[in-house]
Protein backbone atom coordinates (compact mmCIF):
# COMPACT_ATOMS: atom_id res chain seq x y z
CA UNK A 1 0.00 0.00 0.00
CA UNK A 2 1.18 3.52 -0.77
CA UNK A 3 0.28 7.02 0.36
CA UNK A 4 0.25 9.49 -2.52
CA UNK A 5 0.52 13.07 -1.29
CA UNK A 6 0.05 15.86 -3.81
CA UNK A 7 0.40 19.60 -3.34
CA UNK A 8 -1.53 21.44 -6.07
CA UNK A 9 -3.01 24.83 -6.94
CA UNK A 10 -6.44 25.26 -5.29
CA UNK A 11 -8.35 25.96 -8.52
CA UNK A 12 -7.24 22.57 -9.93
CA UNK A 13 -8.87 20.57 -7.11
CA UNK A 14 -12.11 19.77 -8.96
CA UNK A 15 -10.21 18.67 -12.09
CA UNK A 16 -7.97 16.37 -10.04
CA UNK A 17 -10.90 14.94 -8.07
CA UNK A 18 -12.77 14.14 -11.30
CA UNK A 19 -9.68 12.52 -12.85
CA UNK A 20 -9.17 10.36 -9.75
CA UNK A 21 -12.85 9.34 -9.71
CA UNK A 22 -12.59 8.24 -13.34
CA UNK A 23 -9.79 5.78 -12.49
CA UNK A 24 -11.67 4.35 -9.52
CA UNK A 25 -10.15 6.14 -6.53
CA UNK A 26 -12.73 5.82 -3.77
CA UNK A 27 -11.60 8.51 -1.36
CA UNK A 28 -9.08 11.17 -0.54
CA UNK A 29 -8.31 13.71 2.13
CA UNK A 30 -8.01 17.39 1.24
CA UNK A 31 -6.28 20.01 3.39
CA UNK A 32 -5.86 23.71 2.66
CA UNK A 33 -2.20 24.58 3.18
CA UNK A 34 0.23 27.39 2.45
CA UNK A 35 3.74 27.12 1.14
CA UNK A 36 6.26 28.07 -1.49
CA UNK A 37 8.75 26.37 -3.74
CA UNK A 38 10.88 27.82 -6.48
CA UNK A 39 8.54 30.75 -7.04
CA UNK A 40 9.48 32.09 -3.56
CA UNK A 41 6.17 33.89 -3.10
CA UNK A 42 5.43 37.22 -4.76
CA UNK A 43 4.79 40.91 -4.04
CA UNK A 44 1.35 42.49 -4.06
CA UNK A 45 0.13 46.06 -3.97
CA UNK A 46 -2.52 46.83 -1.34
CA UNK A 47 -3.77 50.40 -0.79
CA UNK A 48 -0.63 51.82 -2.32
CA UNK A 49 1.73 49.76 -0.18
CA UNK A 50 3.77 46.90 -1.57
CA UNK A 51 4.18 43.81 0.57
CA UNK A 52 5.64 40.36 0.11
CA UNK A 53 3.43 37.27 0.20
CA UNK A 54 5.86 34.54 1.28
CA UNK A 55 3.40 31.66 1.46
CA UNK A 56 0.97 30.91 -1.34
CA UNK A 57 -2.32 29.04 -0.87
CA UNK A 58 -2.13 25.40 -1.96
CA UNK A 59 -4.21 22.26 -1.53
CA UNK A 60 -2.75 19.04 -0.12
CA UNK A 61 -4.29 15.75 -1.21
CA UNK A 62 -3.62 12.49 0.59
CA UNK A 63 -4.69 9.28 -1.13
CA UNK A 64 -4.10 5.76 0.20
CA UNK A 65 -3.92 3.32 -2.72
CA UNK A 66 -2.88 -0.27 -3.43
CA UNK A 67 0.57 -0.52 -5.05
CA UNK A 68 -0.87 -1.56 -8.41
CA UNK A 69 -2.82 1.72 -8.64
CA UNK A 70 0.02 4.14 -7.82
CA UNK A 71 1.16 4.87 -11.38
CA UNK A 72 -2.36 5.57 -12.64
CA UNK A 73 -3.00 7.91 -9.68
CA UNK A 74 0.24 9.79 -10.36
CA UNK A 75 -0.62 10.08 -14.05
CA UNK A 76 -4.16 11.33 -13.32
CA UNK A 77 -2.90 13.98 -10.89
CA UNK A 78 -0.07 15.08 -13.17
CA UNK A 79 -2.31 15.49 -16.21
CA UNK A 80 -5.20 17.20 -14.42
CA UNK A 81 -3.16 19.55 -12.20
CA UNK A 82 -0.72 20.73 -14.87
CA UNK A 83 -0.99 24.36 -16.01
CA UNK A 84 2.54 24.53 -17.41
CA UNK A 85 3.42 27.39 -15.07
CA UNK A 86 5.67 27.56 -12.05
CA UNK A 87 4.00 26.45 -8.81
CA UNK A 88 1.94 23.58 -10.27
CA UNK A 89 2.97 21.46 -7.28
CA UNK A 90 4.59 18.21 -6.27
CA UNK A 91 3.65 14.56 -5.74
CA UNK A 92 5.21 12.41 -3.03
CA UNK A 93 4.79 8.65 -2.66
CA UNK A 94 5.46 6.87 0.63
CA UNK A 95 4.84 3.45 2.10
CA UNK A 96 1.87 2.63 4.33
CA UNK A 97 2.78 -0.04 6.85
CA UNK A 98 -0.76 -0.67 8.05
CA UNK A 99 -4.28 0.60 7.40
CA UNK A 100 -7.34 -0.08 9.54
CA UNK A 101 -10.96 0.86 8.83
CA UNK A 102 -12.28 1.95 12.22
CA UNK A 103 -15.93 1.08 11.58
CA UNK A 104 -15.41 -2.55 10.51
CA UNK A 105 -11.93 -3.40 11.75
CA UNK A 106 -10.80 -4.35 8.23
CA UNK A 107 -7.05 -4.13 7.73
CA UNK A 108 -4.58 -3.80 4.86
CA UNK A 109 -5.86 -3.29 1.31
CA UNK A 110 -9.44 -4.04 2.46
CA UNK A 111 -9.33 -0.93 4.67
CA UNK A 112 -8.57 1.35 1.72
Amino acid sequence: MKMVTAIIKPFKLDDVREALSEIGVMGLTVTEVKGFGRQKGHTELYRGAEYVVDFLPKVKLEIGVPEDQVESVIEAITKSANTGKIGDGKIFVSNIEQAIRIRTGETGKDAL
